[in-house]
């Protein structure tokens, strides 16, 4: 009952800072000019978005970063070296998205950050991942009971951390290109992750997600159709990335090709459909990430992201099963 008790507070500060802070950053956020710019290859309605304040990511990482924060020093969430890397992860990436996008306003473009100077200082917050991980004692194996796996990978173990982070950052900030998309599916994955934390043992890295889950459904109260705000790189690569960290600490890799399908789906059609026009010299889609591919059949943008979303409960809900079973 007690752990019920945390789950809900969890889930309740999440939602009503973040509810406040929107409140607040909204209005500011316009009178710094802070707007987004909308790449020239969209459609229309999406250049009608154009100047809508971003970097909103703020809204849902700084209430659940200092709530995890007070929670911890209140003593009503044990620390740990585990919950050390998530806020780790959760901060940097945050900050290296926050980069991105300051350097997009600046310069009045789409074009924040190179390809390069991201994946240096996503590496740098792996190789940290990676350190504080080993001081702890973490083990290096790859392991998945059911399946009669145990791989020793040592060093490489690194690597695979590093393969996850940027893979999971980079599936989200794709799937960021409909009002509320890549939040409301983030909130439903972290819900299937909080609870398998919570069923294997990790309570502070449970404790955390329903935190993230309360903020991201404050988020969502401003970018859901029509998104008054935008979570920008600020948000989304913050949000994959510790969707990735969490599935590594809790060993759960596997679980997160399931909980995560439709990013994986979205990043998967932006590979296919430049592998079709490198090789074969025609496109296989209308337009990726896939969600761009329903809007060029005529479907609505409400109803592309109600459908991912139902998808994304689909299998977030069998991700639980899956996480909890292996």
């Amino acid at each position: 009952m007690l752990l019920l008790t945390k789950a809900v507070f969890a889930i309740m500060i999440g939602f009503l800072s973040s509810t406040i802070l929107g409140l607040i950053m909204l209005p500011l956020l316009r009178k710094l000019h802070i707007g987004q710019k909308i790449s020239i290859f969209v459609g229309e309605t999406h250049r009608k978005k154009e100047g809508t304040p971003t970097m909103g990511g703020l809204i849902f990482i700084i209430p659940t970063v200092l709530a995890t924060l007070g929670l911890v020093i209140t003593g009503k969430v044990s620390y740990s070296s585990n919950l050390g890397i998530v806020l780790l992860v959760f901060i940097g990436y945050a900050a290296i998205g926050f980069l991105d996008d300051f350097l997009s306003i600046r310069k009045g473009n789409n074009e924040g950050l190179t390809t390069y100077q991201k994946l240096f200082m996503q590496v740098l917050i792996a190789i940290g991942f990676f350190y504080i991980y080993m001081r702890s004692g973490g083990q290096t194996a790859w392991v998945v009971g059911t399946l009669h796996i145990d791989l020793e990978l040592g060093w490489l173990y690194g690597l695979a951390i590093l393969f996850v982070l940027v893979g999971a950052s980079n599936a989200v900030n794709l799937t960021d290109g409909l009002d509320g998309l890549a939040g409301g599916l983030s909130a439903i994955s972290f819900i299937a992750f909080a609870l398998i934390s919570l069923s294997v043992g990790f309570e502070d890295i449970g404790i955390f997600g329903l935190i993230l889950v309360g903020s991201l459904i404050g988020f969502l109260i401003y970018n859901t159709y029509p998104a008054k705000v935008f979570m920008g790189d600020t948000g989304s690569l913050a949000l994959g990335a510790v969707m990735g960290a969490i599935a590594i600490l809790t060993h759960r890799e596997l679980t997160l090709l399931v909980v995560a399908s439709v990013f994986v789906i979205e990043t998967l059609s932006v590979i296919i459909q430049t592998f079709w026009v490198q090789v074969l010299h025609r496109k296989l889609f209308l337009m990726t990430p896939l969600h761009h591919h329903f809007e060029k059949l005529g479907w609505q943008e409400q109803d592309i992201v109600k459908l991912f979303w139902v998808v994304g409960l689909i299998l977030s809900m069998a991700g639980i099963i899956f996480g909890v079973w292996v």
